[in-house]
């Protein structure tokens, strides 16, 4: 079934070639009442020993890996911009050391308004940084201030201002929609206020209220109104228009980009290659797509996860004695892997079809078939043809993708995928 929905008719296999290397800095000088992440404020003095640690497990990655390649890296958190830059410069060079990464990898440092000084930009983009990730998340006063946010709209602005000034040519956004008592109105006018910033690319989310942060108590307790999904759905569909009016082409879900920039880094997780987190909670998911160190992995790979804490994650880093065994082996030396998966085909086709189908080029069946042996009807029958009775998915030439309908419902599909590969199992 082919609909005339404005996407291209197919899907590229993969991005460049190598991996994905995520860099987690879990330090915020304050918390957001939203925040799930793995960060922590107040913790300020344990930055030295920490980037220590995480020099250390980036240098003995890149020995078990044998310093492959890298098509990204990408500092997250937490909040890289409040980290030392002398540190920051450090922990690039690291990466240097220890990886292959050539000169046109995207590389992307997180940043606050507040933490956005011209100086201190140009100090990032002198360590290597050539893409930078504003987190605004509204243009709106008294939205920021329920968010918790440290910066004003105004700083903001400036913000981008002083990216582009310290040498930044690929500068997103980061924005949040569907708030307590967010009126259409107010978020239009965010985005308006953001197109006209002329960013690279923009991050547009829906509002989750994780179990047990403030914001999620807030509501559960009556203190701030539940947000309306309809309002949401609505403020989704005139971020898809006006987007669109400004020249700005939707390849996510939730993130659109200029042409050309993209985010190199995350297309990696929605296409499932391989990519690899460092720091306390980071994870990673590897599998036999070309590396020579992965080659004993198969396609259907593993994953794992760093512990959480950060102090213990500086003492099991430092005391890592990486050996030259091979990657299955090495992986249950690790100090600070605290959880691991060799995933079953089951699971790993399941999470192939979830998080590529959140791209709007969808999934290639001849990738697909490359990868698993057989296409993708073969592979789901059952799912797949509730999902296309349904009006969730639908077949664009030789790709499997979202139907507009499906993109507000994208869960109902992937609810019948992690089913059946359950039922597998």
């Amino acid at each position: 079934m082919v609909t005339s929905a404005p996407h291209n008719d197919a899907a590229p296999a993969s991005g460049p070639p190598g991996l994905a290397l995520y860099v987690h800095i879990p330090f915020c000088e304050t918390k957001c009442p939203y925040c799930d992440f793995n960060t922590y404020a107040g913790i300020e003095a344990l930055m030295p020993a920490y980037v220590d640690a995480l020099a250390h497990e980036i240098a003995g990655w890149g020995k078990v890996l044998g310093a492959p390649p890298l098509r990204s890296v990408f500092f997250g958190g937490g909040t890289p911009s409040y980290l030392p830059t002398r540190d920051l410069t450090r922990l690039m060079h690291a990466v240097r050391s220890a990886f292959d990464l050539p000169d046109e990898a995207e590389v992307t440092v997180e940043a606050n308004p507040g933490d956005t000084v011209r100086e201190r930009l140009q100090s990032m983009r002198r360590a290597g940084f050539n893409r930078i990730s504003i987190g605004v998340q509204s243009l709106d006063d008294n939205e920021l201030r329920l968010l918790g946010r440290r910066h004003d709209a105004d700083q903001a602005m400036q913000a981008v201002a002083a990216a582009r000034e310290a040498g930044f040519a690929n500068v997103s956004l980061d924005l949040i929609f569907g708030l307590p008592r967010q009126l259409v109105s107010s978020w239009e006018h965010t985005l308006r206020e953001a197109v006209a910033l002329a960013p690279d690319h923009l991050s547009a989310y829906a509002l989750t209220l994780e179990g047990g942060t403030p914001m999620e108590v807030d509501v559960r307790l009556g203190r701030l109104a539940d947000p309306d999904p309809d309002i949401g759905a609505e403020m989704y569909r005139l971020t898809q228009e006006l987007l669109a009016g400004a020249g700005y082409a939707q390849y996510e879900i939730s993130n659109w980009a200029r042409p050309g920039r993209e985010s190199t880094h995350n297309l990696a997780y929605w296409r499932s290659e391989s990519y690899l987190g460092v720091g306390p909670g980071a994870h990673s998911y590897l599998w036999a797509n070309g590396l020579p160190a992965l080659g004993s992995l198969g396609p259907a790979g593993i994953r794992f996860a760093n512990l959480k804490s950060p102090r213990l994650y500086v003492e099991r880093a430092q005391a890592w004695t990486p050996g030259n065994a091979d990657l299955s082996a090495a992986l249950g030396t690790v100090p600070t892997v605290d959880e691991r998966e060799a995933l079953d085909e089951a699971t790993a086709i399941s999470d192939v079809l979830m998080m590529g189908l959140r791209l709007n080029l969808g999934v290639a069946d001849a990738a697909f078939a490359a990868r698993w042996g057989r296409g993708i009807t073969e592979a789901v029958p059952e799912p797949l043809a509730e999902c296309l009775v349904l009006g969730l998915l639908e077949w664009s030439g030789p790709a499997l993708r979202l139907t507009e309908h499906g993109r507000l419902l994208a869960n109902e599909a992937f609810e019948r995928f992690v089913a059946a590969a359950a039922a597998s199992r």
